[in-house]
């Protein structure tokens, strides 16, 4: 089954939830199936465990041949790239991870370099001279609260970013934050997540957005709304987006992504719908005579 192409890229942060069974993926689907299966209804996946772990060249090698030729993986650069003292000082490991993801191609892109809190303006010149030199595309997220201040200092940054074509990541996290529950799963999504104001941006072709939801799904409709209209914008002036949908523990994470593309599709008239795995017949129960 092949998705019908799509003017805007849609995923999640993986691929790989087991819970997704209950509602996405066949009952009886195998680990090793998921991400076949999740790239027939997505086009694209963020690459979150990249930050985490390198992958074998093995696994690279498997995605690559699992992957369609369309699929979009945002792979993060892994932490002992992004959180240290000098990125200068990180540009070989830098393009030694280039390296490592090429077999995927161009379904790598761009490239996510996600940037601590303590990275701060002092550090822009910094930013700018990785940028340069890198010569990959690349997306970037920022965490310091300078950066969200409406200054010169969040101008500084934006402008580094427009000038390179380097798309500033939008993460939006209101519709966690406006959770209340004591759960585990959602204190420590709260927890670990920054508590920023959005700033969507177009600094190409293809604005990068990180939505992060409520665990109950009716719950983010008011917080969705603005990005459907946003990212209908953005499809109507010709770019392609990419629109990544997140919850707490991620068991909605798909749920999410789902519900966004149908209000999407509402505002886009004649925009494809997302294909539906098959799933298996529900079996009757036979009583006993």
């Amino acid at each position: 089954m092949t998705p019908s192409p799509l003017p805007y890229f849609i995923g999640c942060p993986s691929w790989s939830e087991n819970a997704w069974r209950d509602y996405l993926y066949p009952a009886n689907a195998r680990a090793t199936d998921y991400l076949g299966l999740y790239s027939q209804v997505f086009n694209a996946v963020e690459g979150n465990t990249t930050f985490y772990a390198r992958p074998a060249p093995a696994t690279v090698e498997r995605w690559a041949s699992t992957m369609p030729p369309g699929f979009r993986f945002t792979a993060k650069f892994p932490r002992d790239v992004s959180h240290v003292d000098d990125l200068r000082a990180q540009l070989d490991a830098a393009q030694d991870f280039t390296r490592l993801m090429a077999p995927l191609g161009a379904r790598v892109a761009p490239y996510w370099l996600q940037l601590p809190a303590q990275f701060g303006p002092a550090r822009l010149g910094e930013l700018a001279w990785f940028l340069d030199e890198l010569q990959v595309p690349v997306a970037v997220e920022v965490r310091n609260q300078a950066f969200f201040a409406k200054g010169e200092q969040e101008r500084l940054l934006n402008r580094l970013l427009h000038e390179r074509g380097v798309e500033r990541i939008c993460l939006d996290p209101r519709a966690l934050f406006s959770c209340t529950s004591r759960e585990p799963g959602v204190l420590h999504a709260q927890a670990k997540k920054p508590k920023v104001p959005p700033r969507p941006c177009a600094f190409s072709q293809h604005p990068q957005v990180r939505f992060i939801g409520h665990p109950e799904l009716a719950a983010n409709e008011p917080f969705l709304a603005p990005w459907v209209d946003k990212v209908a914008g953005w499809v109507e002036e010709g770019r392609s987006p990419y629109v990544f949908l997140h919850t707490a523990d991620n068991y909605q994470a798909a749920a999410l992504a789902k519900r966004f593309h149908q209000l999407l599709m509402v505002r886009l008239p004649g925009l494809a719908a997302l294909p539906e795995l098959p799933r298996a017949p529900e079996v009757e129960q036979l009583g006993l005579l």
